[in-house]
């Protein structure tokens, strides 16, 4: 193999990070063309390292990587946006590392996609901006769960296929979206839906960013749209994700 083709130049989202050894790090970035990418850093925690600093969670990054037996090396670091806004705030801070916990959580290492990444690199850009934060992470909930392919149904029943009317309705992820009543009421796993709640998901689902941000919901519709959609990611990566519990202790505090 050539020295040429031994290295590689990308650009990259800091998804993580944790130490190795006693000077090293390893770092797991989503990238453009290459998806997400494993890396070690090498020497990142000496005093005198230059690269430390352009390798925190979500820097958006241009990055030299050397191809190596078991991690790729990081071998320069170059920050095209450091992200200071959501640094300086501890509830934009929270989001944020939600927004990377979510990319991690719904992709497999090495499975390029770009929708993805310009998701991931379009929601922090947001959540720098917007004054409703929790709404533009219910946005980037649901723009993630269409780019995946774990779409809900919100329009029509996922068991008889009838269009759904203005009344309570039926939320069931395990189905992968909304029952008529008919069809939902009694069953398993499927919880009542408030005909705002389902009218909100369906029009952030629908329609463009900066309409979404325009609505102005209560903070118990705004609650009530999280908790369902925490139901639908639990059930798509078959786990809790820590991130959502830091941002309600944070909104307890406050």
């Amino acid at each position: 193999m050539s020295g040429r083709e031994r290295v590689y130049s990308t650009r990259a989202i800091v998804l993580k990070r944790r130490d190795q050894g006693e000077t090293d790090r390893v770092l797991t970035v989503y990238t453009p063309g290459l998806g997400k990418r494993v890396l070690l850093a090498r020497g990142v925690r000496r005093p005198a390292s230059h690269k430390a600093g352009h390798l925190e969670p979500f820097a958006h990054v241009n990055l030299l990587v050397a191809k190596g037996r078991t991690w790729d090396l990081v071998t320069q670091a170059e920050t095209i946006y450091g992200f200071r806004r959501l640094r300086e705030d501890l509830d934009r801070t929270a989001y944020a590392y939600y927004l990377l916990e979510l990319i991690d959580a719904f992709t497999e290492e090495e499975d390029s996609h770009p929708e993805l990444y310009d998701l991931l690199l379009m929601g922090l850009s947001h959540l720098e901006q917007t004054e409703q934060p929790g709404l533009t992470v219910r946005w980037f909930e649901l723009a993630l769960l269409r780019l995946t392919g774990y779409q809900p149904q919100l329009f029509q029943c996922v068991q008889c296929g009838a269009s759904l009317e203005p009344v309570t309705n039926y939320y069931d992820p395990e189905r992968g979206g909304v029952l008529c009543p008919r069809h939902g009421e009694g069953q398993h796993g499927a919880e009542p839906l408030d005909v705002g709640t389902l009218k909100v998901m369906r029009y952030v689902q629908s329609q463009p960013y900066e309409d979404s941000m325009r609505l102005n919901l209560t903070e118990a519709r705004l609650r009530d749209v999280e908790r369902v959609l925490a139901r639908t990611v639990r059930t798509v990566v078959e786990r809790r994700l820590r991130s959502p519990d830091f941002i309600r202790a944070l909104q307890h505090i406050s």
